[in-house]
């Protein structure tokens, strides 16, 4: 009794302000709905996240709310107009979503692969490049490559995210127009001929872990010719794009030896998907401070997170930034919260909740946890 009374309440808080809306498709989503929530389907959320891409934080708020809904956006909007408006027979056009730590960035991100798989685009997403170099303090799987001298793969990172490829893009594996253009040689007894579906591929990384990393050296090669020759539209996407120019890495050899990031031959596959010398293509990255450690971040811009060689690698580009809440936004947001029971309290409280996180969507999300 008690709990639905208590439901009753907090309803009547927020049935004055609209926070949901039927739109599901990121395609047809337009400047009516900024600021409202839309719910993914369940299958197809863990289809596109179930191995990664979406934040630690977030996922366990989804679980609480049996449901994954994202805010509808200005900067994923502006992004999805703009990918309408291109022409994609150039080159791959890249943008580059910035901001500060906690604005929504990953989940922009998450929108966008959404409008992809929708629209038919083959995603190359990197939920986060950072847990492959430096953030997760934990001994990994580590070995000198067989191919290039001097670079060392991380096979089951590698494997893992082949799996997740697998995922994301179930239907479009299944095309018989997707075949690989030459044949790769991985042992004595093992090759993958050319003509064979790129399923194939993506499979012999995932059962024979070893070649793993040269697997997806292939398939970035593969793709781009796929695209080049209209096979294919490919959607690339990568959190926390700037991990890959930090000058070193949590890695080290038997020997000590700390290995750079660009060492990593994971770190040159991506570097090379990322260009833009192929077409039918869009390419969408993060820049995080918080994907490499600094004491203090003097800045947010990519101009500080990408450095000098990692500006020019991206250059040119369109910066998109993804902001603090507006205003509608944070009282959609605290509305949403309200209708899931995660904000309680008196109405006069968002008041001063909203000074507290400065509209931070994130600093708003842990305030709102112990009410």
């Amino acid at each position: 009794m008690f709990s639905r009374n208590l439901r009753n309440i907090c309803r009547r808080y927020s049935q004055n302000v609209t926070f949901r809306t039927v739109e599901a498709s990121p395609a047809q989503q337009n400047d009516n709905q900024i600021g409202l929530f839309y719910t993914m389907d369940k299958n197809l959320s863990k289809k596109l996240f179930g191995q990664g891409g979406l934040p630690k934080s977030y996922m366990k708020q989804t679980k609480t709310f049996t449901e994954t809904s994202l805010m509808v956006r200005q900067p994923a909007l502006d992004v999805i107009e703009c990918i309408k408006s291109s022409d994609l027979n150039q080159p791959a056009i890249r943008y580059v979503l910035y901001g500060e730590m906690g604005t929504g960035k990953t989940l922009t991100l998450a929108h966008l692969i959404h409008y992809a798989h929708d629209d038919g685009f083959l995603i190359v997403h990197v939920p986060g490049v950072s847990q492959w170099l430096w953030k997760v303090p934990r001994l990994k799987e580590m070995s000198n490559s067989q191919t290039r001298e001097g670079f060392v793969d991380l096979p089951l990172d590698a494997a893992a995210w082949l799996l997740h490829f697998k995922s994301q893009n179930q239907v479009l594996l299944k095309n018989e127009d997707l075949k690989i253009s030459k044949e790769y040689v991985w042992s004595k007894r093992e090759t993958t001929p050319a003509g064979a579906p790129l399923a194939d591929l993506v499979e012999q990384g995932i059962a024979r872990v070893k070649y793993a990393c040269d697997v997806i050296d292939a398939l970035v090669y593969e793709i781009k010719q796929l695209s080049n020759n209209n096979k294919c539209k490919t959607f690339v996407a990568v959190d926390g794009y700037n991990c890959f120019f930090y000058p070193r890495t949590r890695l080290s050899t038997p020997t000590k030896k700390v290995v750079m990031s660009e060492e990593v031959s994971l770190t040159t596959s991506f570097m090379e998907i990322t260009k833009n010398d192929w077409k039918n293509g869009v390419i969408v990255v993060t820049v995080e401070d918080i994907s490499v450690p600094r004491d203090h971040q003097e800045s947010y811009l990519p101009r500080y997170l990408l450095y000098k060689k990692g500006f020019e690698h991206l250059d040119p580009f369109v910066p998109v930034k993804v902001d603090r809440y507006s205003e509608k936004e944070f009282l959609t947001c605290a509305s949403y919260y309200r209708d899931r029971l995660w904000l309680r309290g008196p109405e006069q409280l968002e008041s001063e909740l909203k000074l507290a996180s400065a509209c931070n969507p994130y600093k708003f999300m842990e305030l709102c946890a112990p009410l």
